[in-house]
């Protein structure tokens, strides 16, 4: 049985876990897939007009299919929690001495005497809710979701992948030539890459050097690769 206890600041770090996750999730999505796009594009076509309009197209449809992922994952989490809540509850209802002995047992393992075990168990299971919810939180290590998460993850993912895939197009727009377009977004996105790769690696405990290098390689072998098979094709 979980015996860990969740003191609201851990519960505050992790709704903003939640929140980073979602914006790496899209972030590192919008930074690579629009670019490699773009890069492969632009070894194919000299018009940079005709990237533009793909890049948009495959931002627009990204950002969607990226943040109904995040809704459905979102989504799942909440229906999870209900069907185990709903189940906690039957089973206080129908076996109790079960929940009772469970209960005991958690008391036991953080070092309670066998008095101490019995007073709180009886306490706390006078309440059918707060006895549930504790149930919830100490037997399952399960915290009650956010109702709104799935629609602020939908959002969260969908706005981080449109901000990251507009920096390897941008240049597009304003550059006829696809490939003095292609040299700019190679040195902005890389540059986006290394700087996210950094913060993304010391958020998440990596050695930031590492990570930033890291996804700064996966990105521009993604775009290379997809610029060498367009010159191939056309070839």
């Amino acid at each position: 049985m979980d015996t860990h206890l969740h003191h609201d600041h851990i519960e505050s770090h992790l709704k903003s876990s939640d929140l980073l996750r979602d914006i790496v999730i899209g972030m590192s999505d919008g930074l690579t897939v629009p670019f490699a796009l773009a890069a492969g594009l632009s070894g194919a076509v000299d018009q940079s007009s005709i990237i533009v309009v793909a890049g948009i197209a495959e931002i627009a449809a990204g950002s969607i299919a990226m943040g109904l992922g995040g809704y459905l994952a979102g989504k799942t989490e909440q229906d999870h929690y209900d069907s185990e809540v709903k189940r906690e509850y039957d089973e206080v209802e129908h076996l109790r001495h079960r929940e009772i002995e469970e209960t005991k047992e958690f008391f036991a393992n953080i070092g309670l005497s066998e008095d101490l075990q019995n007073q709180a168990t009886e306490e706390i299971s006078k309440d059918k809710d707060r006895w549930v919810d504790f149930m919830m939180k100490y037997e399952l290590g399960l915290d009650k979701p956010d109702p709104k998460r799935a629609t602020k993850s939908a959002l969260n993912i969908g706005l981080s992948y449109i901000a990251g895939g507009v920096i390897p197009l941008s240049p597009y727009f304003f550059m006829a030539s696809s490939t003095d377009a292609l040299k700019i977004s190679v040195i902005a996105t890389l540059i986006c890459l290394f700087v996210f790769g950094y913060f993304k690696s010391r958020t998440t405990g990596v050695n930031p050097w590492w990570g930033a290098l890291k996804v700064t390689l996966i990105g521009a072998l993604a775009a290379a690769a997809a610029f060498g098979v367009a010159k191939l094709i056309e070839q």
